[in-house]
């Protein structure tokens, strides 16, 4: 009798153990994975809590002004053309030329001459005559390309209209063209996005090391979390 107890006990007592070994596992990985799951959730329920038109402010956006086509002129450019567009600027149609070295200008499009940088005062009225809201501008500043605003995610020499709502608006310094317009939710819901992807400094990296390691941590935890969940419903019944 004794040794058949004996042998009926042995197999339970390793599965015990793997039991309270993946119990101690779990535990630990949970706390471990409580901090990035709480920066989840709370990221990503503040993201949640506007449209996407709203974060990035397209009622603040005046619309685009129609052109008449008639007496438009060809710009006057010297090798090849990767991009050409057709804007208004300040009450005149203005051509954007980029070419295949990648060089960026505008033209005239009445007369195809060239015309030069965009200068503080005409960034200024440019960003006056897009900016919807109410708000006073406030200051315009010159950034190079290689010092461009992490709001403004792109490597273009800018001037950055600084509206008194906290509104940024971007005019590129070579065409006049508008780059990007970004509200103070904007950058709140930026800094949010990046939290919510484990990459604060770019706000890029989607596939980043820490995100990957704490997804696989948390999923560890719930996979054991599961395994001993199940395992006790089963030694209930």
């Amino acid at each position: 009798m004794a040794g058949g107890s004996t042998a009926t006990d042995q197999p339970v007592r390793p599965r015990r153990r793997l039991m309270q070994r993946f119990a101690r596992w779990h535990i630990w990985l949970g706390w471990i994975a409580a901090l990035p799951v709480l920066l989840w959730l709370i990221s990503g329920l503040f993201m949640a809590a506007r449209p996407i038109d709203a974060v990035r402010g397209e009622a603040l956006r005046r619309p685009v002004a129609a052109i008449a086509a008639a007496g438009l002129v060809t710009p006057q450019v010297a090798g090849a053309v990767s991009r050409l567009a057709l804007a208004e600027q300040l009450g005149q149609p203005v051509w954007l030329v980029t070419g295949a070295d990648k060089v960026q200008a505008r033209f005239n499009a009445r007369t195809g001459l060239r015309l030069g940088p965009v200068t503080a005062s005409e960034a200024g009225q440019l960003a006056r005559a897009t900016f919807a809201g109410t708000s006073a501008l406030s200051s315009v500043r010159h950034f190079a390309a290689e010092a461009a605003p992490l709001d403004l995610r792109r490597p273009r020499p800018s001037w950055q209209a600084n509206f008194a709502d906290g509104t940024h608006l971007y005019i590129d310094a070579d065409t006049g063209e508008v780059l990007a317009l970004r509200t103070r939710f904007w950058r709140a819901y930026d800094f949010m996005w990046g939290l919510h992807i484990m990459d604060p400094r770019t706000r890029e990296d989607t596939s980043n090391v820490l995100l990957w390691l704490f997804g696989g941590i948390a999923l560890a935890s719930g996979v054991l979390g599961s395994v001993l969940l199940f395992r006790r419903r089963k030694a209930r019944r």
